[in-house]
């Protein structure tokens, strides 16, 4: 199977996600500037692999599949690796990768299907400010000088810009969430009812 050009940029992408996550946590100014860089260069990538797909018409069913994986697994590094180091809460990183998962498997669910889904205008917003909200940090973290927003070492973790701008986020991955489930049900209920058959398909072998 030929991987296009656009596969072939969300593939460096996915590779590119545990080089941040090595060099964030290794610490050190330089380190983080790298990681800062990487992540930079990453994020270029999804914007550039689906503009290639869409000006040179090389949508395929497995860059569907893992463009939309490969952002959550960047996205979803990036903020396991702001948690380990307390800028932020672990709690809202897993509440939003759980959420992020479960509607990529809906999503990827219906592609395999042949059926379309619904995105809501709160997804793309808590997508935005998510994105945003990872860059500002890591902006923040390269400047020298700023005081300190790591949570253990602020006297009010939760007055904060980080932990303001995750609440916001927050309150968007859950309204957003529940959207998702409630417009596209139809696909939810034939995902339940499939693997319900095979689970009884399972026991009468």
């Amino acid at each position: 199977m030929r991987i296009t050009i656009p596969n072939q940029l969300t593939i460096i992408r996915i590779i590119l996600t545990p080089v941040f996550i090595v060099l964030f946590l290794k610490g050190g100014r330089l380190n983080v500037a790298i990681a800062s860089i990487v992540y930079l260069l990453a994020s270029i990538t999804d914007w550039y692999d689906g503009y290639i797909a869409r000006r040179l018409q090389m949508i395929t069913r497995i860059g569907q599949f893992i463009d939309p994986l490969a952002d959550k697994i960047l996205v979803s590094s990036a903020l396991a690796v702001f948690a380990h180091e307390h800028y932020l809460e672990w709690w809202m990183v897993i509440l939003i990768i759980s959420r992020d998962f479960i509607i990529t498997g809906l999503r990827s669910f219906a592609l395999y299907i042949g059926k379309p889904i619904i995105t809501s205008v709160l997804a793309k917003w808590k997508t935005f400010l998510q994105m945003a909200f990872i860059f500002a940090l890591l902006i923040y973290v390269n400047i020298p000088g700023l005081p300190e927003i790591r949570l253990d070492r602020v006297e009010s973790p939760y007055l904060i810009w980080t932990s303001i701008v995750m609440y916001l986020i927050i309150v968007l991955t859950v309204i957003s969430g529940i959207q998702y489930l409630i417009v596209n049900r139809s696909h939810f209920y034939e995902l339940v009812k499939r693997t319900f058959h095979w689970i009884i398909g399972l026991f009468e072998k």
